[in-house]
């Protein structure tokens, strides 16, 4: 049953991901949604579409991550790892709070608009808030980098990798930052456990080839 309901659970998300939007709001449309009359629920899960059935977070959200790691790592083809890790990405941006929500979009609306003072302030709100919540702690860590407070993005990737180890966007943040201080047999390291989590990732791929023969004398 549960083996079931998590392949239920991927197939709901694939379809929600067929039009993707440009970029991954936490919240979209949250402002004209509150600017209308509230419909009845089922009126609302309607409009919605498949998204609205993500799972908010806890235990579903996990396993529904831990399945959706598993289709990736897996993937038969480069468009199904791709469909799988846009998938994964709206699953991350699901915090379980409308508040954290909420910051997470202005936060990213502020890093668009080069804003990165203000988007600091909204993603330490977020870490505040919700400090087991990984993906505000990843935002936080690109604009730190942006900042070029390489250390305290560190920080914050290891932090997303803790609370979850198969984030591989927080892989390849700490990759790259690893590669531009020079430790570049940790950052082969961390590229190698990056294409085991996504074995499709092309910049993962060429770093890895690149890596290698520096540290290594010789490709993969």
């Amino acid at each position: 049953m549960k083996a079931s309901l998590r392949l239920s659970g991927l197939a709901l998300v694939t379809a929600a991901l067929l039009g993707p939007p440009a970029c991954p709001p936490a919240l979209v449309g949250l402002a004209h949604a509150q600017a209308q009359k509230t419909p009845s629920p089922p009126a609302r899960a309607a409009r919605r579409g498949p998204r609205a059935l993500i799972p908010d977070g806890g235990a579903e959200r996990a396993l529904l991550l831990d399945e959706l790691y598993a289709h990736l790592a897996t993937a038969a083809s480069e468009e199904m790892a791709q469909l799988t890790s846009q998938a994964i990405e709206h699953v991350w941006l699901k915090s379980g709070s409308e508040t954290v929500n909420l910051l997470m979009e202005r936060a990213l609306k502020a890093v668009n608009e080069k804003k990165l003072n203000l988007a600091l302030k909204l993603l330490d709100a977020v870490v505040e808030l919700a400090p087991d919540y990984a993906e505000g702690w990843n935002r936080r860590a690109y604009v730190l980098y942006s900042r070029n407070e390489y250390a305290r993005a560190l920080g914050d990737l290891r932090r997303v990798l803790a609370l979850d180890p198969n984030h591989f966007k927080a892989l390849d943040g700490l990759g790259q930052i690893l590669r531009e201080l020079d430790h570049k047999r940790a950052a082969l390291q961390v590229y190698r456990r990056l294409l085991e989590v996504h074995p499709y990732m092309a910049s993962a791929k060429s770093a890895v080839e690149e890596l290698s023969r520096e540290v290594e004398g010789q490709g993969i």
